[in-house]
């Protein structure tokens, strides 16, 4: 595999798939590289009913790998690597990964977000047994058993009513009084009678010998201690950007979002940030994809300039 490209994409998810679409239609030579799945965390979505093209929806996996097959029909290349850290030698960009140094004239972010830890007693140690951060990867596993959803967002409200198709009973556990999805993701949740919403609690430990069996919850209203007897606990309370190995080199936000200007260039000239890594972004789908195709168009201007 070469070395040197005109554009390297870090992530491999719909903001850097659609980056790698347009910019190898340019014949920029197009570097992909992904640490884990391409297609990013959208892959663990088994019902997109949002994206424009769409009506009867389609699964996060099947919309990235089609994604994938554009990008790679026009020219681009994928590898799989963890990307550690990334300098700048005069108009260079050097990318240091698990695979190797590759050297680039430009340089799209696009390595989208992680899961945020509970942070509780027990979630490390039972982490994979009993406590995971993927329904779609380990919902089967959990067939009429009774499981718990931490988080009141779109991401928490979806992981639950897909556990539902396999769980006996669904425990949805928030911390304020209402979720905070959208109405249509909310109406799902109150018409399925496998879930029970907990809220105004959150979760203080999570308890087992060699798998999960129990959660202690708090009410944040009266105070109140309580236990759930649970086979398994899925936890989406929010997303955390994944720009560690740029900290120092561009400018962020303290929640380490990447800052850029209108045409979605960070603070160093040539480095691109695009989709959830980028401050205000909505982490969407369809927005993300735009902001690939956003960045590519301002790159071939920088690469032609």
């Amino acid at each position: 595999m070469k070395k040197e490209y005109d554009v390297i994409i870090i992530g491999g998810g719909p903001a850097g798939l659609a980056a790698g679409i347009y910019t190898a239609r340019d014949r920029f030579s197009t570097l992909i590289i992904e640490r884990a799945l391409i297609g990013g965390n959208i892959t663990t979505t088994d019902d997109v009913e949002n994206y424009p093209g769409f009506p009867e929806g389609i699964t996060g996996f099947e919309l990235t790998a089609k994604m994938h097959e554009q990008a790679t029909k026009h020219g681009a290349e994928t590898i799989n690597a963890n990307v550690n850290t990334v300098d700048v030698s005069g108009s260079k960009k050097i990318v240091h990964s698990s695979e190797g140094d590759f050297f680039a004239r430009a340089l799209v972010i696009a390595s989208g977000t992680e899961r945020v830890k509970l942070n509780v007693p027990g979630e490390k140690e039972l982490t994979g047994r009993g406590v995971s951060y993927c329904a779609t990867c380990d919902g089967p596993f959990f067939k009429n058993k009774t499981v718990a959803v931490v988080g009141g967002g779109n991401a928490a409200l979806y992981e639950a009513i897909h556990l539902a198709k396999f769980a006996e009973k669904v425990y949805l556990i928030h911390r304020r009084d209402a979720y905070r999805a959208t109405m249509a993701v909310v109406e799902k949740i109150n018409a399925n009678p496998k879930i029970e919403p907990v809220l105004n609690s959150v979760v203080t430990k999570i308890s087992g010998e060699s798998r999960v069996n129990n959660i202690e919850i708090k009410n944040v209203s009266d105070n109140s201690n309580s236990n759930l007897k649970i086979d398994g606990i899925f936890v989406a309370v929010g997303l955390s950007p994944n720009t560690e190995f740029v900290k120092g080199l561009v400018d962020m936000n303290r929640q380490g979002s990447i800052e850029v200007d209108e045409r979605l260039e960070t603070s160093v000239s040539g480095i691109f940030a695009a989709g959830d890594v980028r401050i205000n972004s909505i982490r969407q789908v369809v927005t993300a994809a735009g902001d690939g195709a956003h960045a590519a168009f301002h790159i071939r201007e920088y690469l032609e300039s």
